[in-house]
């Protein structure tokens, strides 16, 4: 039976491997995308999307009404169409979809780079390794599952670019179509989230690429090189030349914002990235060896490019650590090489005529310890914490704890059986899909756990007051974005002090921080019937504040 599912060197067959990788991308960005509540940037680009299914233009996306032109519009797109294809302007999981699929397609454009960096003879088995690390790292799961999706696009795109490119630049002959069709993906990019992906991660990888890979292979395929910017930056730029050509105040204006936020927005000290390896999970102690020149070198230099590598993980740090606006998320471009050097790691792990030494044994024990140690305490954890969803009579804790168990038990078998390297891929895989299956979903149940009862949110406001679907509605004060997703249509922001045309059609509806006469002028108040007919909270406690539905019609015998 095992000869079915193994090569007679014991390494899986190609269709093992495939199903191996559709398992970890399906079960880690696929199950209960619904699940966690709406973010931030997802608010934005889900509003924006709603507006061009409602009627809006494609070309120039609004935000509740007003031109949304400080992000490229490609990742709303992609939200609209799928509005569109199913008709849903609410449901998260199917809005989260393209983020989760964009996910799927930078792993499968990273495999395709990885079997160009990896030597021939190797038969893709490191470049299989690497996509599976990729695949399961952390940062990729939590950033393909959020609906934000301007990230995952970006470097998903730049990711099957530099793949194209590298084709291009091991051919034989000119390989313009490769170039051509890495310039497209370029453009593809630069339309996800203009500069950040040619800054971020192409690059850093030419700079590496001109330092320790094929120099001879950049000067011969100068032409090809100067194709692919030229149609990258042609696909790039058409949106942005039309926006330019239609609106070049507000352009000007929200380029100067934009730019000027990297300097004084989210700003961080220079080593605020130093703990870039976490974000690769539960691979995060092998992605730490692979750094140590001495130690890793002369381990990986048989299976991958560890000097081109190194230089790409060290240029891109070092580029990223140089804006002073800097967020975890932005890290996605370290990922690729940091997943095919660690993958590189594991394949010399796993070869039949290793020289483990000391430092190799205590890496792998010490992992493949703390992950089970990680796995037997589940159950008790679980118990701790209290979650209504893994309640010890409840099947989800059962499950959750008897495969916990298992793992970790595989894991022990496989270490007294010597074989330590297997158990460290196995039980790494084996906490991922665990995690990602039962515990992920129930993340939103953890933030919500100490929510004060009875809260009334304004998406269930909405749900049970037909008229706030239906009469005009606006908002006397700023609404946050998340409170204009959840009141499922543009609300205008009105100043009653110097705008009376809402009155000329009456009843109207207003959201504002105060009940009552309070957020109006005393002159309405007088001419009009003011009354509050409803409330919802703000957040997940009462103290952080309330917001009032105020109904003003016209005063009875007039």
């Amino acid at each position: 039976m095992a000869d079915s599912f193994l090569t007679p060197a014991g390494w899986p067959r190609p269709w093992v491997q495939w199903l191996v990788l559709a398992v970890v991308l399906g079960i880690g960005l696929f199950v209960r995308l619904d699940a966690p509540e709406i973010g931030l940037m997802e608010a934005r680009n889900f509003v924006a999307a709603r507006e061009i299914h409602a009627g809006g233009s494609w070309l120039l996306p609004t935000m509740n009404g007003e031109l949304r032109l400080a992000k490229p519009p490609l990742p709303t797109w992609l939200v609209a169409a799928v509005m569109h294809l199913t008709g849903s302007t609410t449901d998260l999981g199917l809005l989260r979809l393209p983020s989760a699929v964009g996910a799927c397609l930078l792993v499968l454009f990273f495999r395709a780079l990885a079997r160009r960096l990896t030597p021939p003879q190797d038969q893709g088995r490191t470049a299989w390794l690497a996509t599976v690390v990729l695949a399961s790292s952390l940062l990729l799961l939590t950033a393909g599952r959020d609906g934000n999706g301007w990230d995952i696009y970006a470097y998903c795109f730049m990711t099957g670019a530099l793949a194209a490119a590298v084709r291009g630049l091991q051919s034989p002959t000119r390989g313009l179509g490769w170039f051509a069709g890495s310039g497209l993906l370029i453009g593809l990019s630069i339309l996800s989230k203009g500069p950040v992906a040619p800054y971020g991660m192409l690059l850093p990888f030419l700079v590496a690429y001109a330092l320790r890979g094929e120099r001879a292979a950049l000067r011969r395929q100068w032409p090809g090189l100067l194709l692919m910017a030229v149609v990258g930056l042609g696909v790039g730029g058409v949106w942005p030349l039309y926006v330019l050509s239609q609106h070049l105040s507000e352009a000007s204006q929200v380029a100067h914002t934009e730019s000027t936020s990297w300097a004084n927005r989210h700003v961080q000290p220079l080593w605020f990235y130093a703990s870039f390896p976490a974000f690769m999970g539960l691979w995060a102690l092998a992605a730490v060896a692979t750094l140590a020149w001495p130690y890793a070198a002369p381990r990986i230099r048989p299976y991958a490019p560890y000097a081109l590598l190194l230089a790409w993980v060290l240029a891109t740090l070092v580029l990223l650590s140089l804006v002073p606006e800097k967020k975890e998320r932005y890290l996605l471009p370290v990922l690729p090489p940091l997943s095919l050097l660690t993958a590189g790691l594991l394949r010399y792990w796993l070869s039949e005529d290793r020289r483990t030494s000391p430092v190799d044994k205590w890496l792998l024990r010490g992992w493949v310890g703390v992950v089970v140690l990680v796995l037997l305490a589940l159950p008790l954890a679980l118990r701790i914490v209290g979650l209504a969803s893994f309640a010890p009579d409840t099947p989800r804790y059962w499950l959750a704890s008897g495969l916990a168990v298992a793992a970790a038990g595989g894991a022990v078998w496989l270490w007294c059986r010597s074989a330590l390297p297997q158990a460290a891929v196995a039980v790494t895989l084996a906490t991922v899909l665990l995690a990602s299956g039962l515990l992920m979903p129930a993340y939103p149940e953890w933030q919500r756990r100490r929510d004060d009862p009875g809260l009334r949110p304004l998406a269930r406001l909405v749900r049970e007051r037909a008229e706030l679907r239906r009469a005009p509605v606006y908002s006397v004060g700023e609404m946050q974005i998340k409170w204009i997703w959840a009141a499922g249509r543009v609300v205008p922001q009105w100043h009653p002090e110097t705008d009376s045309l809402p009155l000329q059609r009456l009843p109207v509806l207003v959201y504002a921080g105060a009940r009552g006469a309070a957020p109006f002028p005393a002159s309405l108040a007088r001419r009009f019937q003011v009354e509050t007919v409803d409330s919802f909270d703000l957040s997940h406690q009462f103290a952080d504040g309330r917001w009032y539905v105020t109904e003003i019609r016209a005063r009875s015998g007039r």
